[in-house]
């Protein structure tokens, strides 16, 4: 990809093979640091080879050495951690962090993995080789397309306002809640990946989708509440590309990348015959399907012409007989990865939480410098405005910017003015970086 390239193919073989499994005491660690730096190069190596529709090695080489599965582990180990560690660790007496940056760098962990496997599990040999963790990671995006469902009566994530006042371990919560948005969209996009292989996935995987959590029934509860879209000041916005954005009105009637995800992801699991054989059609999946039929519009049908198909399922649909519950006895397997970590850490959560205070989260100046260093390299300026080559916005007002701060190179202005308002936020960040004078 000529200078575009970040990993060589040799060096990205090498990152590669070395991802393994971390228990949940060394989250955060130094090796487990490097290993989130090499999966932050393979993420970016990924997306630059993706966009520029080339060969994609990165891919390749998780099928080749088995590491799906390892992935699939370390994104739920970050999840458990971050659900039953972190609070323990945040109401120690003596957590009284005065830089966020290291516990960040693990709240940011699941986001970066989660980004990779959408970017690879668009090609079917991965979601094959992810074997019985596809189990684990199918209950997942359960759980976040779950929690997507909710937010969405309760105003999404939180608005990215300037806050004088806030503590760094506010601000953390913040990020990390808008984050977790961010993380519930990329699962969304697994899940539909997933559904493109459903009729090569084992019967445990098809029964854990369409009967266990009735997956065809939450996509329908993701289209009506639409949590990626919203109205602010009488204009419609949506989430896309990490931020919202205002639609023009020639926009509007345009099919949200997110939007057709959910229907290819309905289309496959009502419509492929293996999916079909198992889905249980009872009163409560036969009302909530048809209220699709509002959805499917003649402007929705000429963007998805396939729909037409799912559009005469849900006629004969309409006629057809309900169906009991069916109470048929199969042998499940169930996932494992979650409950394995529950048990082994099972009354562990503060003897960790208090092992990383002293030996992880209460880092030196001097350490923080150089963590800031190795994340400076691991992101080069180059690469990062090739993955996402839209107009940068200002991290104050979100208007275009073209003016980037001289110091640590990483948050871009509209104007001065605005520099001088963020400055007390963007700060506790800028101090670390290795480079000259800072905006005051």
């Amino acid at each position: 990809m000529g200078d575009l390239e970040l990993l060589l193919p040799g060096e990205a073989a090498v990152l590669v093979r070395g991802l393994r499994s971390f228990p949940l005491r060394d989250v955060g660690s130094g090796g487990w640091n490097q290993q989130h730096e090499s999966l932050e190069k393979l993420n970016m190596q990924a997306i630059l080879d993706a966009t520029a529709r080339q060969d994609e090695p990165i891919q390749e080489l998780l099928v080749t050495h088995g590491k799906v599965p390892t992935l699939v582990e370390e994104l739920i180990a970050v999840e458990t951690w971050k659900q039953r560690v972190l609070p323990v660790l945040c109401g120690l007496e003596d957590f009284k962090p005065q830089n966020t940056f290291p516990i960040y760098m693990v709240v940011h962990h699941e986001a970066s993995i989660i980004n990779l496997l959408e970017t690879v599990f668009f090609h079917k040999e991965v979601c094959e080789s992810a074997e019985d963790t596809i189990l684990d990671l199918v209950d997942y995006c359960h759980r976040k397309l779950t929690l997507l469902v909710a937010q969405s009566g309760c105003g999404g994530p939180p608005e990215e306002e300037e806050s004088q006042h806030s503590t760094p371990m506010q601000e953390l919560q913040k990020q990390a809640e808008r984050m977790d948005f961010e993380i519930a969209l990329k699962a969304l996009s697994v899940l539909r990946y997933i559904t493109d292989c459903v009729d090569s996935l084992s019967l445990s995987t098809l029964s854990r989708m369409l009967s266990t959590h009735n997956l065809p029934c939450l996509l329908v509860e993701l289209l009506e509440h639409s949590p990626w879209s919203r109205c602010r000041r009488g204009k419609l916005q949506r989430f896309e590309g990490g931020r919202w954005q205002t639609v023009a009105s020639s926009e509007q009637q345009k099919l949200s990348k997110l939007d057709g995800q959910v229907w290819i992801a309905l289309y496959n699991l009502l419509l492929s015959p293996e999916a079909r054989a198992r889905y249980c059609l009872t009163s409560f999946a036969k009302g909530q399907l048809l209220k699709l039929r509002a959805f499917l519009t003649d402007t929705l049908l000429d963007q998805l012409p396939n729909l037409a198909d799912l559009q005469g399922f849900l006629a004969h649909l309409a006629l057809a007989e309900t169906q009991p519950l069916k109470k048929d006895l199969v042998l499940e397997q169930i996932p494992e990865i979650r409950e394995r970590l529950e048990q082994e850490n099972r009354g562990k959560w503060q003897a960790i939480a208090k092992h990383q205070l002293r030996h992880v989260f209460s880092p030196s100046e001097q350490d923080l410098r150089l963590q800031a260093r190795r994340w400076a390299a691991t992101y080069s300026l180059d690469v990062l405005e090739a993955v996402a080559p839209e107009q940068p916005h200002c991290a104050h007002c979100s208007a275009e910017a073209s003016k980037r701060c001289s110091r640590c190179q990483n948050e871009w202005y509209c104007c001065r003015e605005c520099q001088v308002k963020h400055w007390e936020k963007h700060r506790k960040v800028c101090v670390l970086a290795p480079q000259g004078d800072g905006a005051k």
